[in-house]
């Protein structure tokens, strides 16, 4: 009896051991095929964290600076031709083309400017100036002052409608760019030049009259062939558009 129990262990060893070893491998094939699980969907932005609805009366207070060259000349963050001798600034957050008066809080000499960029990026500043507008609130010389901001309307003689176009180069020579533009407007039906004071005037050539910026982004995107860059621009009735014929002759060089 003793004898045929000790026969009788082995096996029951080798069953047990088989047991476990199957319970191991299928959890191991649970782990290895465990179902793919779901994100979660991201949770919306708080509300504080959204731009402010730019409608008119709206207002802020806070410190004011201003910037000039090295931007001038070079695309604001809503595809125009930064100008700092126009009058428009850079906010974070309210939309492009907004309206605002800027009152310097030191003389109470106001200016209203059109937001065409982003920023400051420097904490407790609310607006960056252009030059032009800086210097008609007396802010140019402390270089920083506070000021009290307000959503206006437009002005009444600006069109309520904007248009862009694109612009394909700038340069020195005025009878390059009428070269360049005759060429754009035989592809592209309309290309005109514009005058860019500034250290340095340049005579741009600008593709195009679009009513929206998305619609002049696809342009953009056409013209940006070659390893040429196109740039969208803000059309601008103020600009100097170039009316006398190309000069003639031969040789003269673009500083693009």
């Amino acid at each position: 009896m003793m004898l045929g129990t000790m026969n009788r262990a082995p096996l029951h060893f080798a069953i047990v051991g088989a047991l476990c070893f199957t319970s191991v491998l299928s959890s191991c094939s649970r782990k290895h095929h465990r179902p793919p699980q779901v994100a979660s969907a991201p949770h919306p932005r708080k509300a504080q964290e959204r731009a402010p609805a730019a409608r008119i009366g709206y207002s802020e207070t806070g410190v004011a600076s201003w910037y000039g060259i090295p931007y001038h000349g070079r695309p604001a963050a809503d595809g125009e031709i930064y100008n700092m001798e126009a009058l428009v600034a850079a906010h974070r957050v309210l939309p492009f083309n907004t309206w605002l008066r800027v009152t310097n809080l030191t003389n109470d000499k106001t200016v209203d400017v059109r937001v065409i960029d982003r920023g400051p990026f420097v904490h407790g500043r609310i607006i960056d100036l252009s030059k032009a507008a800086a210097r008609q609130i007396d802010l140019l010389g402390p270089g920083t002052g506070k000021v009290r901001l307000q959503v206006i309307s437009a002005p009444s003689d600006i069109p309520a409608d904007d248009f862009y176009g694109v612009q394909v180069g700038a340069f020195s020579v005025l009878a390059n760019a009428e070269h360049a533009q005759s060429e754009y407007a035989k592809r592209f039906g309309t290309a005109h030049i514009a005058l860019r004071q500034g250290r340095s005037p340049l005579w741009q050539v600008i593709v195009g009259k679009e009513s929206s910026i998305e619609a002049a982004q696809v342009l953009a995107s056409r013209l940006s062939t070659g390893g040429r860059t196109a740039f969208v621009v803000r059309l601008d009735k103020s600009d100097t558009a170039a009316q006398r014929p190309a000069e003639q002759g031969q040789g003269s060089a673009s500083t693009r």
